[in-house]
């Protein structure tokens, strides 16, 4: 069999094959992406603008913003244009740049999110030495590490997908390109780059899975002992919503990437993919903004200045 990948397009999965449902669902996920959207950059645009909000927490916060941006952009944008132009078509360059784009951002983001608990633990159960364990400079290593394994993951990934061989089937159960649908569609006996990159992966999810465990350990350990009510209430209001934003990413992460994909589309497949790649950019600016009293004082104060700005 003769290897046409470079020359091929695939075809996405629609949610309904209606054209009036996909009208539908293109206005829905624009409301969604609209939201994620402005939501994340005006948490970029304020952290940067506040001097209030220079702090190692916030720079970890508005980097994870930006990583949702970008992660959020790859895959909803052509998903939108799909279902109003009713057609479900990415080319070849088009599906190795999402497959890298989306496999670099999920990487940036989970070690962002690990950093942030490392974070939070430092500055629960070791205060006093918060500025020692964490500055800057620190932050900035951590964040240029992020992107390092981000890239180096999405390498792996695109590369070890797009070496094989597609030559029957190009109907992705997936409305982005992602490893188990091509892997699904591949004609190729062999795949030992693209496990060994899975295992490389897992490994990796495992690890900060791990990190992330412990530190939330030893933060839930310091805020029982806390004698006052009202700083344990606090400790666990700024800890809590890092905690389900951390779990949602990664258990659905984990079932899209380890789930068997089937031989047809499944309804819940693509559910759990959007729980991944679109839930936690649009529940981002909600659960680190709304709840954050400092965010919503720079908030007012940032409206105060505008109107005056105008006036």
């Amino acid at each position: 069999m003769t290897n046409h990948t470079a020359q091929m397009d695939f075809f996405l999965t629609q949610f309904s094959d209606n054209k009036q449902l996909q009208v539908f669902h293109g206005f829905l996920f624009l409301l969604i992406y609209l939201e994620a959207l402005m939501g994340n950059l005006f948490i970029f645009i304020l952290v940067t603008v506040d001097p209030c909000l220079h702090t190692p927490m916030y720079f970890f916060l508005k980097n994870l913003s930006s990583l949702d941006v970008g992660l959020i952009s790859v895959t909803i944008p052509k998903l939108i244009l799909n279902s109003f132009t009713h057609r479900s078509i990415i080319s070849f360059a088009g599906c190795v740049c999402q497959l890298f784009l989306v496999v670099h951002f999920a990487g940036c983001e989970l070690f962002i999110l690990t950093a942030m608990s490392y974070d939070r633990y430092v500055a629960i159960s070791h205060p006093l030495h918060y500025e020692v364990f964490i500055n800057m400079w620190v932050c900035v290593q951590m964040v240029a590490v992020s992107w390092i394994f981000g890239s180096i993951f999405g390498v792996l990934y695109s590369a070890g997908i797009f070496s094989l061989s597609f030559c029957g089937s190009r109907k992705l159960a997936q409305f982005f390109c992602d490893v188990p649908s091509l892997l699904k569609i591949s004609c190729s006996k062999m795949h030992v780059i693209i496990d060994v990159s899975v295992i490389v992966g897992v490994l990796y999810g495992l690890f900060c899975l791990v990190c992330i465990g412990i530190s939330y350990a030893y933060i839930f350990d310091t805020v029982l002992k806390m004698p006052s009510l009202q700083g344990q209430s606090k400790a666990f209001s700024t800890c809590m919503p890092h905690l389900i934003f951390v779990i949602t990413f990664l258990v659905t992460g984990a079932i899209a990437y380890l789930k068997p994909v089937g031989d047809f589309p499944d309804l819940m497949d693509i559910l759990v993919s959007v729980f991944y790649s679109v839930m936690p950019p649009c529940l981002n600016p909600i659960i680190y903004s709304l709840r954050n009293k400092e965010i919503k004082a720079s908030v007012w104060k940032f409206l105060w200045k505008l109107y005056h700005y105008n006036d």
